[in-house]
């Protein structure tokens, strides 16, 4: 049925009370309105799900004036408790029913927050009420709420029939809320043949079944083709391809991470249960709930007949330990376990995003992360304990506090590490230098490598200043000695994602060593400096690289050059300006005064001062499909764009790499173990890629390399996004 302009004016918002009430005013009472899917289409699926079972206790939330409950009760379903937010419709729908349908039950009430005990309905009718509430300026929110409480009321074994329009964002919170648990089938529903509706309705039914148990979703949508708007319906059927394929990999073995959501929802049990030698990776807090983001391993003592102190901790792995044998390997991990006395431990492991955050502040993020995973245990009274392992800093030295314009306040700070190893000989290889941006909760943005001059060096310097022994005197003193004895190792990568990045260079290793052996340069763009620590590496470690970094901040230029050795050559050079503006025009231009089908890198690592679209790194700019393109065209008919992804909602996530499969035809990602960075690989075509030989691009790329980097271990965890 249509609307009139005033009707449609009063629903200007879906989710407000008042505008529903202003609504159904307006049209009057004694007259059924339904959105969308007419009671003679939906009739046959909806009542081969009823089975015929007259006594089921059935639910209509958001019920609205719909003839749906009317048809049913009509039919022998007696048992039916309808409920609305709006006073006006319940009140009209109580005059047209009362008499004729005593039996039928109204209740003004919030489908977000009914009033129901739990296991109270065997089937739940929603038909148009999930869609409401999911308006794209709302978000999520209170969709969730919603089927929270759904699954909450119904019985177990129970099932829920959602007719929905199973737009993206619909379908994404069904099908990810319904994944743990729960039988899901989904079916196009029939239209009529004189309908010129463009919309299509489909009926998702999920069945409440074992917690914890993971099935695939049966899909009955290309049965129905011949009555499908069939660009819904194969938006539709990609969703559940996907989909099907996640659930797969829960059922395959393989050591998944969870979200914080995931085991809320039943991936693994129940929570409140311990489940001896259970463990499971998690990441905790997502973009809204948290300051940061944080991997964990939840672990539940194998051997619950011991005396434990905890019975339930939570256990801070610093950055600098992370690597351990001890935090590093499940064995150790169990250790920890056994030694911190907890019948259940959660590990929470620190990264360079954490790196300067005050302890303090971690544990405040973190407390509300946890409460969720604690099992039950009434004797427990006291709140749950934070262990931490040391940090490894043993002294910090900060040597400049500065603030610019574009990236606001930063640190250069000099660190010794503690030599946890116990050999003092090392003790000089665990300084390091760290670039910190204030603006991103203290990120250490660099991490570069301090090492002595060689004595042949100091020698040298000698020799060159007959004043240097008197003005060594004056010096300041470092962490350990003179500062001007220390400079910066340039062919160490602090950060693993940068040797991520250098990893799947592989994927192009052939037309690189073709450049190489003619003696050509490959233009490689990175657009972000930081500290220069990648720029620097490459031009030493790939020399025939001709390298142009793109850099907004003046001052970023200054910091790198003054406290971390960058200095620019024939090879190496930096424009400042702004990236995106950089690669749109010169889209079209020819790397090196060469043909266009030359291989091209281009490297984008920025960090985002604006973490509200819940992208750490890059900006959301640039993985708008206009930068996309323009960077499709600037690599021309080959090469690669390279991302470092710092994404805290899956959803985000999920939404990027959308975007790049729409533009790239190939796309590659590298999922670090020890941090969140996620290192993507696209390019516009197949022809320079090595991708059915990658072990042995893999040796080829570690033979041009003059510094170490172990390629074969990262390029064992690259993945084809399809």
């Amino acid at each position: 049925m249509a609307t009139t302009p005033a009707l449609h004016d009063a629903l200007l918002d879906f989710t407000s009370r008042e505008n529903w009430d202003k609504f159904f005013a307006l049209r009057g009472d004694g007259d059924s309105f339904e959105w969308y899917a007419e009671w003679p289409q939906i009739k046959a699926p909806l009542l081969s799900m009823l089975l015929g079972e007259e006594g089921t206790e059935i639910l209509v939330p958001g019920c609205g004036s719909s003839s749906l409950s009317e048809q049913l009760y009509d039919l022998g379903f007696r048992r039916i408790t309808n409920v609305d937010f709006s006073r006006v419709i319940v009140a009209d729908m109580l005059r047209r029913h009362a008499r004729v349908r005593p039996q039928m039950r109204w209740r003004v009430m919030d489908m977000t927050n009914m009033q129901f005990p739990d296991g109270s309905f065997d089937f739940i009718l929603d038909k148009g009420g999930l869609d409401a509430l999911m308006e794209p300026e709302v978000g999520t929110k209170l969709g969730m709420k919603y089927l929270d409480e759904a699954k909450r009321v119904l019985k177990s074994g129970g099932k829920f029939a959602c007719f929905t329009l199973a737009e993206s964002h619909v379908l994404d919170l069904l099908l990810s809320e319904f994944r743990f648990g729960w039988d899901m089938t989904i079916q196009a529903i029939a239209s009529e043949p004189s309908s010129k509706s463009a919309f299509q309705t489909f009926m998702v039914v999920m069945v409440k079944g074992k917690m914890g148990v993971v099935r695939t979703i049966k899909s009955l949508v290309d049965q129905s083709a011949e009555y499908c708007n069939m660009q819904q319906a194969n938006a539709v059927i990609h969703a559940l391809q996907n989909e099907n394929k996640i659930r797969e990999s829960h059922n395959s073995g393989v050591d998944i991470l969870f979200s914080l959501r995931d085991l809320q929802l039943g991936a693994i049990g129940d929570l409140k249960v311990i489940v001896p030698g259970r463990r499971r990776q998690l990441i905790l807090g997502e973009q809204g709930s948290s300051l940061y983001c944080y991997k964990a391993v939840l672990m539940d003592a194998k051997n619950q007949n011991e005396t434990f102190v905890y019975h339930c901790g939570v256990f801070i792995v610093p950055k600098a330990r992370a690597q351990e044998w001890l935090f590093a390997s499940e064995e150790g991990q169990w250790l920890v376990v056994e030694s911190a006395k907890a019948a259940r431990l959660i590990m929470v492991f620190l990264d360079s995003r954490h790196a300067s955050a005050d302890i303090d502040v971690v544990k405040k993020d973190l407390s509300p992360l946890v409460m969720d995973l604690e099992p039950e245990y009434p004797e427990e009274t006291d709140p749950m304990p934070f262990m931490m392992a040391s940090d490894g800093v043993k002294q910090r030295d900060i040597l400049q506090e500065v603030t610019s314009e574009i990236t606001g306040p930063m640190v250069v700070e000099d660190v010794l590490y503690e030599n946890v190893d116990g050999d003092q000989s090392c003790m000089s290889e665990k300084m390091f230098r760290r670039l910190i941006f204030k603006r991103s909760s203290g990120l250490v943005q660099s991490e570069a490598l301090l090492i002595r001059e060689s004595p042949s060096d100091e020698t040298d310097s000698k020799t060159e200043n007959s004043s240097a022994s008197s003005k060594k005197k004056s010096q300041k003193k470092g962490l350990t000695g003179s500062k001007d004895s220390l400079r910066v190792d340039h062919s160490y990568l602090g950060s693993s994602y940068h040797s991520s990045i250098i990893c799947g260079l592989s994927l192009v290793a052939s037309a690189l060593s073709a450049a190489a052996s003619s003696g050509e340069r490959v233009s490689t763009t990175i657009v972000g400096l930081g500290a220069g620590s990648l720029p620097m590496f490459l031009r030493g470690c790939l020399p025939h690289l001709n390298i142009e970094v793109v850099e907004l901040d003046p001052m970023m230029e200054e910091v790198a050059a003054k406290y971390f050795g960058f200095s620019m050559d024939e090879q190496l050079k930096v424009h400042l300006g702004d990236g995106i503006k950089f690669i749109e025009e010169n889209a079209h231009s020819e790397p090196n005064g060469k043909d266009s089908d030359a291989v091209r890198i281009l490297i984008v690592d920025v960090d985002s001062s604006d973490l509200s679209s819940g992208l750490s790194c890059p900006p959301a700019n640039f993985v708008e499909d206009a930068f996309l393109m323009s960077a499709k065209r600037f690599l021309s008919a080959g090469g690669l764009l390279i991302i470092n992804l710092v994404a805290r909602s899956s959803a985000v996530k999920e939404m990027v790499i959308s975007r790049l499969k729409a533009v790239f035809e190939n796309l590659y990602s590298l999922q670090l173990e020890e941090d969140v960075n996620e290192v993507l690989f696209a390019s516009p075509s197949k022809r320079y890629l090595e991708i059915d030989h990658l072990d042995e691009a893999a040796t080829k790329l570690k033979a041009m390399l003059k510094f170490p980097v172990d390629v074969e271990s990262d390029m064992k965890n690259l993945q084809r996004l399809q």
